[in-house]
């Protein structure tokens, strides 16, 4: 995994309809330890309990894709 940059979590926290601190905050602590898969549920666990719309899970989605390429 690597961090990603400020500036490629700003471009996915300004996508249109996305929740920027939602997405700034999940993206700027991903966990290295739990991986893809588990940053992923992460990710899906937490939208139903926040109640993000789809466009910022999936902005969060690619962010972790990124990250683990």
């Amino acid at each position: 995994m690597r961090p990603l940059t400020s500036a490629e979590i700003e471009r996915l926290a300004g996508r249109t309809e996305v929740e920027r601190i939602a997405v700034e905050k999940f993206l700027s602590t991903l966990d290295a330890n739990i991986g893809d898969v588990g940053n992923r549920a992460n990710a899906r666990r937490d939208a139903r309990q926040y109640r993000w719309n789809m466009a910022t899970l999936r902005a969060i989605m690619f962010g972790i894709q990124v990250a683990f390429r």
